[in-house]
């Protein structure tokens, strides 16, 4: 008997040796293998530069060509509060502990057991001293199972999990590349409505001093009372289109704030400073349609998805092929706990299983279609992304040409209408003209200063809406890992309190 647990030991590497050697019987797999989709682009952006030669894009830290440390920091900031971020990267987490389930599902699963019974034979007090016919057993075992993965199913689900996880990190950069952007037009909003907001206070104020002069001129018999309702008509005008800008202004605020994982008003008194409208320097590189492919987490995450698709196929076609498991249980019983190693007797039992489907009423054959489609869905999905990315950097292109043509033409017409307000001032100073052309100066020399400064904030919003086309995102490592929330004595603690159910309501019967 004192061999025993040697003998345990020989017999474990001997149930150990036999499910190993069973795992080479395993090397099919059924289902579809993955392709990548052959995709075709055009060779040069339609709305792109013809005479300068194609150059790579140049995306990283685009922002910053905007020139303004605030929108820095914020985007910063962004990366760091924002809770769609937060939750991207749970979706990682759970996307790689998904993987390692699945790798642990190709390997043999082995458990221990041990028991310890204390009982009482019957028949009262028996023994020669009347002792009673009590007993006590001990027993201790491992139990082994492992199934075959003979058609691929296990190893097709694994493959799944991969795509799936890549997938999600490219999920996490299409996030960040959209905070970014909507970090960036926002702000560009705010100091746009900023600035609107002090030109219509400046033009209010000169407005208003045109009615004061108006109005002395009414006294000493030069000017009419028309002349005076009209200027101060104009005034109030002008004054009443401030608050709906204040109103947008103080949304474009709430939005950076909120981006950035914040109060809505946390950031009102930092950007209540003031500040330029942002505007890019030089022309953003956008290479050629073959590198949205690449470049756009987005596009990517969806072909990863399509990948993963494709090898569900196989985990549902592999429920349709015959399974096998291998099984194994070693046992030791003795009288007392010492006795496990020495003197207790062994038992153990190895062998296979096998389940063979024969009839579902062609459920198992329905999964697999249901899969088929699920890919072609995913395909699809894939393809509508490309065009949609094209799509983005074509309009991008053309509104951001567009736009530049028209700020130049409204700075042009800007200075005209200055220069005509100021001549009709004077000749209506010396009455060679009527107050009516000083008012059609002042209302039209507003207009276009507001449009000039609209066209601003328009450039730099285009020119966001290209860089985040192009898959301009953030390029920086990202933390993944450190879950948000942080999970304390988890080990065996006693059960806290039950909580109480909530009181009824007024009225509502107990």
């Amino acid at each position: 008997m004192g061999r025993v647990l040697p003998e345990v030991h020989r017999l474990s590497r001997r149930l150990a040796g036999l499910l190993v050697g069973a795992g080479l019987l395993a090397g099919c797999s059924v289902g579809p293998d993955y392709e990548a989709p052959d995709v075709t682009v055009p060779a040069r952006w339609a709305n792109g530069s013809t005479a300068a030669p194609v150059a790579a894009p140049q995306l990283s830290a685009w922002w910053r060509r905007l020139n303004d440390p605030t929108l820095d920091a914020l985007v910063r900031e962004a990366v760091a509060g924002n809770l769609d971020v937060a939750t991207a990267k749970a979706n990682v987490r759970n996307a790689r502990a998904t993987y390692r389930q699945a790798v642990g599902a190709l390997f043999p699963q082995v458990v221990g057991d041990a028991s310890a019974i204390h009982g009482d034979t019957g028949g009262g007090r028996d023994g020669p001293f009347g002792e009673a016919n009590t007993y006590t057993r001990y027993n201790a075992g491992l139990a082994a199972s492992w199934e075959i993965d003979l058609f691929g199913g296990n190893r097709r689900n694994m493959e799944a999990s991969i795509y799936g996880a890549d997938a999600a990190e490219d999920e996490l950069s299409a996030v960040l590349l959209a905070l970014v952007g909507d970090v960036a037009t926002y702000y560009v909003e705010a100091r746009g409505y900023q600035a609107r907001i002090a030109l219509a206070r400046r033009t209010a104020a000169s407005q208003r001093q045109t009615a004061a002069i108006t109005r002395r001129m009414m006294e000493l018999g030069s000017a009419s009372a028309m002349d005076v309702a009209n200027a101060t008509g104009l005034a109030a005008s002008t004054e009443a289109g401030i608050p709906r800008l204040e109103t947008a202004y103080a949304q474009s605020v709430h939005r950076v704030s909120v981006l950035t994982g914040r109060t809505p008003a946390t950031l009102a008194p930092r950007l209540a400073k003031g500040g330029p409208i942002p505007a890019p320097r030089g022309r953003l590189p956008v290479g050629i349609p073959a590198n949205v492919l690449s470049n756009r987490p987005d596009v990517r995450a969806a072909e990863r998805r399509y990948a993963q698709a494709t090898a569900r196929i196989g985990i549902a076609e592999a429920a349709r092929y015959p399974s096998v498991s291998l099984s194994g249980d070693l046992n030791t019983t003795g009288a007392r706990p010492g006795d496990l190693a020495r003197g207790s007797s062994i038992s153990w039992a190895f062998g296979p299983s096998l389940t063979v489907p024969i009839f579902n009423a062609g459920q198992l054959a329905a999964a697999v279609e249901v899969s088929e489609a699920q890919r072609d869905a995913s395909f699809l999905a894939f393809q509508s992304s490309v065009l949609v990315a094209l799509e983005e950097v074509e309009n991008a292109l053309v509104a951001l040409a567009k736009e530049q043509e028209r700020s130049a033409k409204l700075a042009s017409v800007t200075r005209s209408y200055g220069e005509s307000l100021r001549l009709a001032r004077e000749l209506f100073e010396n009455g060679s003209t009527s107050f009516l052309e000083v008012l059609n100066g002042e209302r039209s020399l507003y207009s276009a200063e507001d449009s000039l400064l609209q066209s601003r904030v328009d450039i730099a919003t285009y020119y966001i809406s290209l860089a985040k086309a192009l898959g301009g995102g953030w390029d920086r490592k990202v933390d993944v890992l450190t879950p948000v929330i942080v999970d304390r004595n988890t080990g065996p603690h006693l059960s806290p309190p039950m909580p109480q159910p909530p009181p009824p309501a007024p009225g509502q019967p107990i």
